[in-house]
């Protein structure tokens, strides 16, 4: 079919400019310009149908009306886009908008066709090799506006450093690539961009060329950040920087105290004997998502020109986490060792902060708010202040009275919660972390209060908008007695907190009674603000509003209450933004504020050996956890607090949460389907003994430092480690609890080590969202399983293809990888299922996270609960939802004793748009904001289609989403 296609007509001469597009011009792939002319895409165009339909349909007045319009719509899309003199067309972006005009036209034979066309003679290119002085006279215009002629022998030894090691890369595809898109006249930094996007664009056909992007990347910083310090034009290959690390570091050092942003203390470190410590090939472990991402938010800048390097940045942040050690250098280097192996990656905030001279270093804040206009609005300022330098946050609402509740004060009456949560949404806003990302709080309320009705439409795009918090995270606080009156079809007595102030404090048996208690009394009379609705009705309203909007999220009270270590010492209000936190808060003149300090092993990076002899490393485990344990609990002392409460409540009980990231991986390496016995057994087992090492590490560390202040009364202090607590879990629940609780390992003497010695930290093991840091490492984030195999993602640093290497490799393998596979990965989404010629056996092991059946995800987080004393961000995936599958999923996940649930994605009702994946239009082909279609015959819980599309559901890749970053 394919051999029928000639090339697309576009690099002979130039012919009279269509009137619609008459500033437009084309770059020749010879660097050249030549004026844009629709006739030659209505002659590709009509030959791509003549080699699917036959010389026949040449003939057909149809097929000319199908060639005008998809020519029409190329042209107009072009015109838009590229309508100015300033902006050349390149032939590849004329030849983008060609596929996806058929596409869109519903020509997907055709368009598959055209693509492999384009890979043919894109082939046909790269086997002439570029010659290093060849190709036209080009001139690079530096910074100081002189000009100088293309070094094509410096970047061709730059291309080929960039390819050395990776197998099925060439430096002469990078070449030949970059040659359509250079002209005379280039500036240097659109020549190293430009280099950079060349190498980008094959990654799609080679995951390899992520890499080679990368690097390609990290020679223009290596160029940017020596200059930077050294005050004179500067650049080494990275071959030389190896050398040249180490005397970088130092001035690297002494130029950031100069400007303020690093601390002192960092030049009285031993720099000699730090700088000998870093490693310059580690510089080549990057993807380009990694770097990038790096480089756009995370390297120490002034006014935009950064000048850290990437094993400098490591190296601070283990610097900053070090300080306070003994033995302060060798920490650092053992922290660097760690950060640099992508073995363990701290959070966020550490990331930014550590060894500035403003180390806000914890990653979670939650609050409780109390019940009057100077608690509410104290509140609201320290969510500012907290905010400022990158914490995440999490309110408890619950205390403030309903609408309708008496105002002693002013004998008026109350508007309720809603009110203030519009307020504390547009703080969120404006604060915008410290414009590194976008203020991210998640509002608390419990099921029984009053204004939960009004709480469910707040991320509606209809109603009052003075009623609405679009920006704002939202999520339930349910107490188990709920859920029993929604299975036996009980009522329900919504209350507000003025008049039943105790049942925010109570949990379990406990509240259950009391909860009795104040129905009775609504039925004398005695309550002024109540009322009762069927349980299931508002069980059925909490899963529309979530299928519709993506929120709130439902949270579970009593698990988070009944197994938390700390419950001698205050109550667990709410989770956190991210829903993995689980830490006591209060309000008043001794308010606690919640904090925790957040890092993710990465659990590919611990699987030795290669497929069928692949098996967790448990000894490299141990190490990187025994490691990072201590870096976490260091993060509490050097941390700057900007609330008192924080800091209080911190320094008392000294949390931590150590978490996981790239689950999916590790399932690759060992070839284990996320939908199978088996990976809800490895689930199991890398959690369990992710949680023995931890557990002991704190316990050792109070055993050099002392135990956490309010240790005493702890279920620690009582030999009752997590696996315990799920008993105490059960018998509030009267048994109706569906938890594996099989051990391993020997946690007798653990037991009975941390009862004696004690621990370091309240709170040891949180599993994070990890979206960012796991984009640095490489790896997919925390718990999820794979989106999709090959897709472009979207986040701040811009769009990326993403492609499945294991599925690449196993191909490879099979001798299935080739431009047809690609052409089919594309054209189905990165779903396996409808390609044929795939085994089974490869389909299974990379479904992707639609096609999994959400149970899997419940029974593996399950697994891990009962290892973890606080909670896991457990999205939850659902292809075609309806009442049924919310109402099982749901209830799933609270029989078998999940703590929390985190987002609801849903697909589209129809496939996106498809693209080449080639350009910046292949953000079509990334997740969209989820459109989905009305809802089937409802069974156990009626869910109605969502009011409006825009607001259904989440989308996954939403570069402001603090979930995708």
């Amino acid at each position: 079919m394919t051999s029928t296609l000639t090339p697309l007509p576009v690099d002979t001469d130039p012919v009279p400019v269509a009137p619609t597009a008459a500033d437009m011009r084309v770059v020749r792939r010879d660097g050249s310009l030549a004026e844009f002319d629709t006739g030659r895409i209505a002659v590709a165009v009509t030959k791509a149908f003549l080699a699917v339909q036959g010389e026949s349909a040449g003939r057909s007045s149809r097929l000319r009306d199908q060639v005008s319009t998809v020519t029409g719509e190329v042209t107009a899309t072009l015109a838009r886009r590229f309508g100015s003199p300033a902006r050349p067309i390149d032939l590849e972006d004329i030849q983008d908008q060609v596929e996806l005009a058929l596409m869109r036209g519903g020509f997907a034979d055709v368009a598959r066709a055209y693509i492999l066309y384009r890979e043919e003679h894109r082939r046909a290119r790269r086997s002439t090799p570029a010659e290093p002085t060849g190709g036209p006279s080009i001139s690079v215009v530096a910074a100081d506006g002189t000009a100088a002629p293309l070094d094509r022998v410096r970047l061709r030894r730059s291309v080929t450093e960039a390819c050395a090691g990776l197998a099925d890369v060439a430096p002469e595809a990078v070449l030949a690539e970059l040659d359509r898109t250079v002209y005379d006249g280039i500036t240097a930094s659109e020549l190293a961009s430009a280099t950079v996007l060349a190498a980008r664009a094959l990654v799609e056909t080679e995951p390899g060329y992520s890499r080679v992007a990368a690097r390609l990347l990290a020679d223009a910083l290596r160029s940017e950040a020596l200059t930077a310090v050294a005050g004179t034009p500067d650049g080494a290959s990275a071959v030389e920087m190896t050398d040249r690390y180490a005397d970088y570091f130092a001035a690297y050092v002494r130029r950031g105290v100069e400007l303020g942003q690093l601390d002192p203390v960092l030049a009285e470190f031993d720099l000699e004997r730090i700088g000998a410590a870093l490693d310059g090939q580690r510089d080549n472990d990057f993807t380009l998502l990694g770097l990038q991402t790096l480089y756009d938010r995370y390297f120490l800048h002034e006014h935009g020109t950064r000048y850290e390097l990437p094993q400098a940045f490591f190296m601070r942040v283990a610097m900053g986490i070090a300080l306070r050690e003994i033995d302060r250098e060798g920490r650092a280097i053992e922290f660097y060792r760690l950060l640099s192996s992508f073995d363990f990656m701290c959070s966020t905030p550490t990331l930014f902060n550590a060894g500035t001279t403003r180390p806000q270093l914890s990653s979670c804040f939650l609050t409780t708010v109390d019940d009057d206009l100077d608690g509410i609005f104290s509140s609201i300022k320290d969510n500012a202040l907290l905010a400022k330098y990158s914490g995440g946050l999490g309110n408890d609402w619950t205390p403030v009275r309903g609408i309708g509740a008496h105002i002693k004060g002013t004998n008026g009456l109350s508007s309720g919660v809603v009110p203030f949560l519009k307020i504390a949404n547009d703080t969120a806003v404006a604060v915008n972390q410290g414009g590194k990302r976008k203020g991210a709080v998640c509002a608390y309320l419990e099921t029984w209060h009053i204004d939960i009705e009004e709480f469910l439409e707040l991320r509606k795009n209809t109603g009052d908008d003075r009623r609405r918090t679009h920006d704002m995270n939202t999520a339930h606080w349910v107490p188990d007695e709920f859920l029993r009156r929604v299975r036996s079809g009980g009522h329900w007595t919504l209350f507000s907190p003025d008049e039943t102030p105790d049942l925010h404090d109570l949990y379990g048996p406990a509240f259950a009674a009391r909860y009795a208690e104040y129905e009775a009394a609504a039925d004398r009379g005695e309550l002024r603000v109540h009322r009762r609705v069927p349980a299931v009705t508002l069980w059925r309203r909490m899963l529309t509003a979530l299928f519709e909007t993506g929120h709130p999220w439902i949270t579970f009270k009593d698990p988070c209450n009944l197994r938390s270590p700390q419950q001698h010492a205050g109550v667990v209000h709410s989770s956190n933004l991210c829903t993995e936190i689980t830490l006591n808060t209060s309000a008043g003149t001794d308010a606690e504020t919640a904090v925790c300090n957040l890092g993710s092993v990465n659990l590919a990076a611990h699987i030795a050996g290669e497929g069928a002899h692949a098996e967790l490393d448990v000894e490299r485990l141990r190490r990187t956890v025994t490691t990072a344990v201590r870096m976490l609990d260091n993060v509490i002392d050097i941390n700057m607090y900007t609330i008192p409460s924080a800091r209080r409540s911190n320094l008392r009980h000294r949390p931590v949460g150590l978490g996981l990231m790239g689950f999916a991986d590790a399932l690759s390496r060992l070839g284990l389907p996320y939908a199978s016995e088996q990976a809800v057994e490895f689930a199991d087992v890398s959690m369990e003994h992710v949680s023995y090492w931890a557990i002991s590490a704190s316990s050792a560390l109070a055993a050099e430092r002392g135990r956490y202040a309010s240790f005493d009364g702890s279920l620690w202090s009582r030999g009752i480690l997590p696996l315990d607590s799920i008993d105490l879990l059960a018998r509030a629940r009267g048994g109706d609890l569906d938890q594996d609780t099989t051990a391993r390992l020997d946690w007798g003497g653990l037991r009975e080590r941390v009862r004696t010695v004690g621990m370091r930290n309240s709170n040891v093991m949180a599993i994070a969202p990890t979206a960012t840091i796991s984009n640095i490492v490489g790896v997919s984030p925390s718990i999820e399983p794979n989106y999709r195999n090959l897709y472009v993602k979207a986040n701040m640093s811009g769009d990326f293809t993403v492609i499945n290497e294991y599925l690449v490799a196993a191909l490879k393998d099979r001798g299935l990888w080739d431009e047809v596979m690609v052409a089919d990965l594309k054209y189905f989404d990165g779903s396996l299922r409808a390609i044929d010629r795939i085994p089974a056996d490869l389909q299974a092991l990379f479904a992707t996270a639609f096609e999994i059946d959400g149970s899997w995800l419940i029974r593996a987080a399950s697994r891990r609960q009962k290892w973890i004393d606080q909670a896991q961000s457990l999205n939850l995936y659902v292809a075609d939802p309806n009442g049924r599958k919310l109402d099982e999923l749901y209830q799933l996940a609270w029989t078998t004793g999940c703590k929390t649930t985190y987002y609801l994605r849903s697909t589209s009702a129809s496939h996106v748009e498809k693209s080449t994946l080639r350009g910046t239009d292949g953000k079509l082909n990334a997740v969209s904001p989820t459109t989905v279609a009305p809802v089937p015959v409802p069974v156990t819980v009626a869910v109605p289609a969502p009011s409006s599309p825009a607001g259904a559901a989440c989308s996954l890749e939403d570069p402001e989403c603090e979930a995708c970053q």
